[in-house]
């Protein structure tokens, strides 16, 4: 029986609008939900893998906040299609939920995030799509952009069926991004199996299939003595803390080319 997969594309297309007002009023609009919703976050002490106490944040999730207060208070004063309110909300809330998971890894600080960049979030509701053209809304019933897909070099690579879904907007290009089903493949699969040094694989038809893994082996190992020469000298030395810092990022950056190269080689070799 065949099974349905969703493949989503993005796409851009260069404008020549000038959209700056509207697009620093959203960024400010978004600024604010993500300071509304930093100012009632709830910092809690739980103990971590060690049993050492940390502070946590709890972003607020009721709905009385965030489909109340919240929006009430960022429709004050805001001229454009109250959709992008809920855009905001959206967005920040994404904002935070990142900040939040790096945080609790260690890798984000404790200081509230900054929106810096200049895009709007469109909603399907913000839009109509009709005979390849794209009309967004700024203002309701009064200011919109218009868009012409149809001439666009993507246009032909696109789907017949593919359902057109958000929209990023910038000053320099509208991203426009598809979504469509794909039915997936009836070859039978490989089963793998990891080891530290190969990655194993048994397919019916293909046997047994052995990928070499030394070269990823090697890279971790490496970079392990180079960090365990330094901890020692640590304790005397703390400006040796960037450098194992640095340590760690190359490893992680080698370890995921290493990866990235293998698995795109993989789906080549044997068709996904």
């Amino acid at each position: 029986m065949s099974k349905s997969l969703y493949q989503v594309r993005a796409y851009n297309v260069k404008h020549g609008y000038d959209i700056n007002s509207f697009l620093e009023a959203y960024r400010l609009l978004l600024q604010r939900a993500v300071d509304e919703i930093w100012a009632k976050i709830k910092w809690v002490e739980k103990p971590n893998k060690n049993g050492r106490k940390r502070t946590i944040p709890i972003i607020p999730k009721e709905g009385s906040f965030r489909h109340h207060y919240l929006r009430s208070i960022l429709m004050n004063d805001w001229n454009y299609s109250k959709h992008y309110v809920d855009s905001a909300i959206k967005q920040a809330y994404s904002i935070l939920k990142s900040w939040r998971r790096g945080y609790v890894k260690g890798k984000r600080s404790g200081n509230k995030p900054t929106v810096k960049k200049k895009f709007a979030r469109i909603k399907e509701t913000l839009y109509s799509y009709r005979d390849g053209i794209i009309k967004v809304s700024v203002k309701p019933f009064n200011e919109y952009l218009g868009f012409d897909v149809s001439k666009a070099w993507f246009w032909t690579r696109v789907p017949k069926d593919a359902d057109m879904g958000e929209l990023i907007l910038n000053e320099r290009y509208l991203t426009v991004t598809f979504r469509f089903k794909r039915k997936a493949s009836q070859k039978e699969g490989i089963a793998w199996d990891c080891n530290e040094r190969s990655l194993d694989g048994f397919n019916p038809k293909l046997g047994w299939i052995r990928v070499d893994l030394t070269r990823l082996f090697h890279i971790h190992r490496v970079y392990e003595l180079k960090r365990k020469r330094l901890q020692s000298l640590v304790s005397r030395k703390p400006s040796l803390n960037k450098v194992l810092t640095e340590y760690s990022r190359r490893e992680k950056d080698r370890a995921k080319d290493f990866m990235q190269k293998l698995t795109a080689f993989l789906s080549r070799r044997y068709e996904g």
